[in-house]
């Protein structure tokens, strides 16, 4: 089993847990109170920072009642976090944006993460033509 060192920078968030047999992603919580006007940008801390295993990177990705509990959005919709980023002052962060006045509070969970091996090594062989079916191109799937 893989294990994470991780450093809090506050005492006023929840200590992260993984909930077996509920989901493999695990929550983040903000860790200070955050005001926004609509149109504002912000990196919410994360209130954390961790060093993951050799080999593995983590995924940040909004909760799906994100945006309907807060009104932002991930400005890059999938943050990845190497391994690399592990020192003691990299703490996490969410980058959003509001799309109304909005506040979120100290604790509240506004993220989630789980962390993946990173991608074997892959070459690409160039050709002109695939064998796969044609599936008719993009969003095309199930429309006659």
């Amino acid at each position: 089993m893989p294990k994470i060192r991780i450093k809090y920078f506050t005492d006023k968030i929840e200590k992260l847990k993984y909930i077996d047999g509920k989901s493999d992603w695990i929550d983040l919580r903000c860790a200070e109170e955050i005001t926004l006007k609509q149109g504002e940008f912000k990196l919410i801390p994360l209130g954390v920072a961790m060093q993951l295993p050799a080999g593995y990177e983590a995924h940040v990705v909004p909760r799906s009642s994100t945006f309907k509990n807060f009104g932002v959005i991930q400005t890059n919709h999938c943050g990845v976090i190497d391994e690399s980023y592990s020192g003691d002052n990299d703490q996490w962060y969410m980058p959003v944006l509001a799309v109304r006045d909005t506040q979120i509070h100290v604790n509240d969970r506004i993220c989630q993460f789980r962390i993946f091996e990173h991608q074997p090594v892959i070459e690409f062989d160039e050709t002109d033509h695939l064998d796969g079916v044609d599936r008719g191109g993009f969003g095309s799937t199930g429309k006659a």
